[in-house]
């Protein structure tokens, strides 16, 4: 979308054509849709986000009445929203997760406005900010989401590409189907565990460097017994991050001198951060087993062929069109949860999955002609 500044709009001065009516009712249709998903997904959630989701309805609402108001009598000829925005409020009904945020993001951003003569500049530069505030909540929804999903998604990715690379390897040698079949279930094994245990050490190391790094509370008890002045805590507390006053106020709270001439706000300072950081790491265990459950499972894609008794040219091309949908399927959600084209990282994902293949049969050819 077009974010250069909104340049002022002239008058119109004709009667509206009938392309304009027909426009303008899909925009009336539209705006209906937008203000009923951010409702739908408001149901759905609680406190600060519920209040901005109603207040994004309440805004829609506004554009809505734009609408009526131009198309004056033609307004009772409703017509259906955009296939888009149906299917966005579908999923908000059924869903209302991460993923519609997402979705919706994309649909401000795609925003006509910016360029539609009969639109004002206050709705285009609405749009601009409501992509900006359903970023913001996506970015809320995504944090929630990394930790285990993260490791889900790509561990069932990694699981795809590295067991149909291996396969396609061995099995352009000329090995038998029995050895192929043999080769991905030990390439799913090896790849499973591995990828739980680096997931697991990944996801510890992370906690115990926050605990490392998180300051502790010695101050809170032994300052007053301490061989030491205010401005030994001054640095303490600077060393922790705090501007001189922040620091300087803390400082003079914890010697018990409350007779400091400081904004009482500098005592809030309240330890989210590092909440934060441990929500979004997550658990080590968790991680480590959605990695190997989901690793396994891409992994098991590529070989259900030949666990299923295709033999040669059959189940590659049947493995081949498995693990291509599938990694469709991986690319599109990161690319959703990124708040990146879905369609382009798939077909980049299904690029990458079948490049690992081709290198790897060529590899395998290569030495299956020389060992023939």
């Amino acid at each position: 979308m077009d974010h250069t500044p909104l340049s002022p709009r002239p008058p119109r001065q004709s009667a509206p054509s009938d392309a304009d009516l027909r426009k303008w009712r899909r925009y009336l249709a539209d705006e209906r849709a937008e203000a009923a998903i951010y409702r739908d997904l408001a149901q759905r959630r609680d406190g600060e986000e519920r209040e901005i989701l109603l207040k994004l309805a309440e805004a829609e609402g506004r554009h809505e009445q734009h609408w009526i108001d131009l198309l004056g009598e033609h307004a009772d000829r409703p017509v259906r929203p955009s296939a888009r925005r149906i299917l966005l409020r579908f999923l908000a009904r059924c869903f209302g997760s991460v993923f519609v945020m997402a979705l919706a993001q994309r649909a401000e951003g795609r925003s006509p406005y910016s360029s539609e003569p009969a639109a004002t500049n206050a709705m285009a530069a609405d749009e601009l900010i409501h992509e900006e505030v359903i970023r913001g909540l996506a970015t809320r929804g995504r944090a929630r989401l990394s930790g285990s999903f993260r490791a889900a998604v790509f561990g069932a990715n990694d699981g795809l590409v590295s067991n149909l690379a291996l396969i396609m390897g061995i099995g352009a040698t000329g090995v038998s189907s029995g050895f192929v079949l043999f080769s991905g279930i030990a390439g799913l094994l090896a790849g499973a565990l591995s990828m739980g245990a680096g997931e697991y050490v990944s996801v510890r190391s992370q906690r115990e460097l926050l605990n490392a790094t998180k300051p502790t509370q010695i101050s809170l008890a032994a300052a007053p017994d301490l061989d030491l002045n205010a401005n030994e805590l001054v640095l303490l507390y600077r060393a922790r991050g705090m501007s001189q006053e922040a620091a300087e106020h803390r400082a003079a709270e914890r010697l018990g001198h409350l007779d400091c001439d400081c904004d009482p706000s500098l005592s809030l300072q309240p330890p989210e951060y590092y909440e934060n950081e441990y929500e979004e790491i997550g658990s080590g265990w968790n991680a480590a087993v959605s990695s190997f459950c989901f690793f396994a499972a891409g992994a098991l894609v590529p070989i259900l062929p030949y666990m299923f008794g295709l033999q040669g040219m059959a189940a590659v091309l049947v493995s081949l069109l498995l693990v291509g949908l599938a990694l469709l399927c991986t690319g599109g959600i990161v690319g959703l949860l990124s708040g990146a084209s879905p369609a382009k990282r798939a077909f980049r994902q299904l690029a990458i999955g079948f490049g690992a293949a081709l290198a790897t049969y060529l590899l395998g050819l290569a030495f299956g002609t020389s060992l023939g």
